[in-house]
């Protein structure tokens, strides 16, 4: 499916969601940056897909970034975004639920968009955990639930309803479109993200709602 919707991955995420992706991003960034502080961090952006979070990291922190992602085609548009920013950084073909990374090898672990795409949430939150050093930060940028019953009922009919139409038109694959809206309705709203990061043994969970709570940043320490 991602395969399928590669090429117009980028347009349809500026498009679809009126350009907020590149605030919600922006905001993860600032809290990498916060947490990196003056030391070179080692970063991995996990699910990074054509790597808009992991460049924006790159090109705005002092850090060394790691990008991965299971789907080849995407990886490909990472590398050549990263050739035209002049950017290093390193991009690996790989599974989220077996990182080929030793124990405690990164500081930062980040994941916008891709979590809910995972077979087991809980699987994955255990990986990151396991590559993080002790005091490492974790960072989940997320689609969740709108918390005011107006705007969430109005933003609702918009995902369910009008969005797969849209994307399915200009990506030619409306079931791509039409899994978006179904795997946020499945994933954990923002309160059960957070309880769900405390069990699998993250500290100091905190959650940020953005744009009404359409999406969420969760972090965490391990």
């Amino acid at each position: 499916m991602f395969e399928a919707i590669a090429a117009r991955y980028d347009l349809l995420n500026h498009l679809l969601s009126a350009n907020f992706d590149r605030g919600w991003r922006q905001a993860v960034v600032e809290r990498v940056r916060e947490a990196a502080g003056q030391a070179r961090s080692r970063v991995l952006d996990v699910a990074c897909g054509t790597g808009d979070l992991a460049l924006a990291i790159a090109s705005q922190v002092e850090a060394r970034v790691i990008g991965l992602d299971f789907c080849r085609p995407m990886l490909t548009l990472a590398k050549r975004k990263a050739a035209v920013a002049d950017l290093p950084l390193p991009l690996i073909e790989g599974d989220a639920l077996r990182l080929p990374f030793a124990d405690a090898t990164f500081d930062i672990v980040t994941i916008a968009f891709g979590l809910r795409n995972l077979a087991s949430v809980e699987a994955g939150l255990g990986e990151f955990r396991r590559v993080l050093r002790p005091g490492g930060m974790i960072a989940i940028l997320e689609f969740s639930h709108p918390q005011v019953p107006g705007f969430r009922a109005l933003f609702n009919l918009y995902f369910d309803h009008l969005l797969p139409r849209i994307g399915g038109w200009i990506s030619g694959d409306r079931q791509a479109y039409q899994y978006l809206p179904r795997s946020v309705r499945n994933f954990p709203d923002q309160r059960k993200l957070a309880k769900m990061m405390e069990q699998m043994g993250f500290q100091k969970v905190s959650y940020r709602n953005l744009t009404g709570g359409i999406a969420a940043i969760h972090v965490g320490v391990r």
